[in-house]
């Protein structure tokens, strides 16, 4: 059976009409895109890289990718995201190749031939995270890169991604996450490990609600973003940012 849960797939693609309007439902991915590409950046020149971003929905990281060069393919399940992506890059006339897939079909046929493979907010959404994270090890190429973010799965990430985000701030429609599915860094660890996939560096998501404003921070507690290279990965921007140090356990 296909890692796909059709239910996920119908509630964003009812939103995909709404995905590139900065005050939607898609407002907090609007606005945590720019630290996610920062973030991305640090760690790998995009230029001239080929990138894979798997559950692209309507394209916000890929756009961003393209316009730091990199040539980028996009995949998605959902029909009607991948209609408003390229509806989208009529405007923006990047060369984004979208295609319908999962990450597991698209592993059949294109094994290690992506520098790097991006799979952001997208874990949580699927029966089976580990299946994603295998795959994604295939896409890559030996000495590629895997960015990963997801929610950590604690008492502090249902109060501030779910009851806050979705009820009291109303930042997210309800029902946009199922807290059973958020993930720990030390369960992705795991999945990564057994995927041979190695651990660079991982940092947070915060969100403050008095300023309104997103930042990247140490405190990986509700939102992260981490960093997996496949077999040997030589940093390219070191001269330009200081990386951070990897870290000597994953917390939870």
């Amino acid at each position: 059976m296909e890692n796909v849960d059709e239910i996920e797939i119908r509630k964003f693609e009812s939103l995909a009409s709404r995905w590139w309007d900065p005050d939607s439902e898609f407002k907090p991915l609007h606005e945590i895109n720019p630290l996610r590409m920062n973030y991305i950046s640090r760690r790998i020149n995009l230029a001239g890289k080929t990138v894979l971003d798997v559950g692209c929905g309507g394209g916000i990281l890929a756009e961003a990718m393209a316009h730091h060069g990199a040539e980028v393919t996009a995949i998605d399940m959902a029909d009607a995201s991948l209609a408003v992506a390229r509806l989208h890059q009529l405007e923006s006339k990047l060369d984004i190749d979208y295609q319908k897939s999962s990450a597991e079909q698209f592993a059949a046929t294109r094994t290690q031939q992506f520098d790097v493979v991006t799979c952001l907010e997208m874990l949580e959404h699927v029966p089976t995270p580990s299946s994603v994270i295998q795959a994604c090890h295939d896409l890559v190429k030996p000495g590629g890169v895997v960015f990963f973010s997801t929610i950590n799965r604690n008492p502090k990430a249902y109060l501030f991604a779910v009851f806050g985000a979705e009820y009291l701030l109303r930042l997210l429609p309800r029902g946009t996450h199922d807290y059973a599915r958020f993930i720990k860094p030390s369960e992705l660890a795991a999945w990564c490990r057994e995927s041979n996939l190695e651990l660079e560096a991982q940092i947070g998501m915060g969100y403050n609600p008095l300023t309104r404003k997103y930042s990247l921070q140490d405190n990986i507690d509700v939102n992260y973003i981490a960093c997996y290279s496949k077999g040997e990965f030589k940093e390219e921007s070191k001269e330009e940012h200081k990386p951070e140090s990897k870290p000597e356990s994953t917390p939870e």
